[in-house]
C-alpha cells in the first residue's frame, strides 16, 4: 500500500495523475495548505521541506518528498511511462526538468502576482507574465507535430498538463497556442487524469478553454 499526501494544487494533481494511471493502491491523506498542516510535526516527518506533496511505499519502505522525485521513483518501479534507457529515457526526462525548474516555478509566481494579488507590483507583474507566454511558445513549438512532449505518454506530459489546467489563473488564451490546446483537451478526456484531478477532493471541474 502506498501513503500519499497532497492537495488539490498542480504539484499534487501530477502525483496523484500518475497513481490513477499505473492503477496503484493508495490512501490519501489531505493537507490543508489553507490551515497551515504542512507545519506540523508530524508532517515535518515525512516531508521536511513542508511541501507537498509526500509518499510513503509500504512495500519498499521509500519515503520521498518532491513530486519529480516521486513521479520518477514510482514510473522507474512500475516499468511505466518512462522509457527503460537511451535517448527517448533522456527526452522524458529533459521535459520533466523543464517543467521541475522551469514552467512549474514560473507560473506558481505568476498565480502569486496575478490572480492573487494583482495590481500590488506592476513590475511583478509583467515580469512573470512575460516569462509564461515565452513558456507557453516553448511548449506550443515542442508540441507542434507531435502527440506528446517525449514520444509516447509520459510523466512529462503528466507532470506539465496540471500546471497548464490553470490557464485561466495565468491569464493565458489557449486558442493562441493551437498544440498546446490539443494536447491538453486530449489529456483532459483519460479517465485517470479527472481522477487524479479530483484529490484529495474536488474544487472545480477541469477547466477547459
Amino acid at each position: 500500500m502506498i501513503d500519499f499526501w497532497t492537495w488539490t494544487t498542480p504539484n499534487g494533481r501530477k502525483v496523484s495523475i500518475l497513481l490513477e494511471e499505473l492503477g496503484l493502491a493508495y490512501r490519501t491523506h489531505a493537507v490543508d495548505l489553507t490551515q497551515g498542516e504542512q507545519h506540523t510535526p508530524a508532517y515535518l516527518a515525512v516531508s521536511p521541506n513542508n511541501k507537498i506533496p509526500a509518499l510513503r511505499d509500504d512495500d519498499t519502505g521509500v519515503t520521498l518528498m518532491e513530486s519529480g522525485a516521486i513521479m520518477y521513483y514510482l514510473a522507474e518501479r512500475h516499468g511505466r511511462f518512462l522509457p527503460a534507457d537511451g535517448e527517448p529515457r533522456y527526452r522524458v526526462m529533459e521535459w520533466l526538468m523543464w517543467q521541475m525548474g522551469g514552467l512549474g516555478p514560473i507560473l506558481g509566481q505568476t498565480h502569486h502576482f496575478l490572480h492573487f494579488n494583482p495590481g500590488k507590483a506592476a513590475y511583478a507583474e509583467t515580469r512573470f507574465f512575460d516569462e509564461t507566454q515565452r513558456l507557453y511558445r516553448v511548449l506550443d513549438t515542442r508540441l507542434d507535430g507531435r502527440a506528446y512532449l517525449a514520444g509516447d505518454y509520459s510523466i512529462a506530459d503528466m507532470a506539465v498538463w496540471p500546471w497548464v489546467s490553470r490557464f485561466e489563473w495565468q491569464r493565458i488564451d489557449l486558442d493562441a497556442y493551437p498544440a498546446v490546446k490539443r494536447w491538453y483537451l486530449e489529456i483532459a478526456a483519460r479517465p485517470a487524469v479527472q481522477r487524479g484531478y479530483h484529490s484529495p477532493h474536488k474544487v472545480n471541474e477541469i477547466p477547459l478553454p
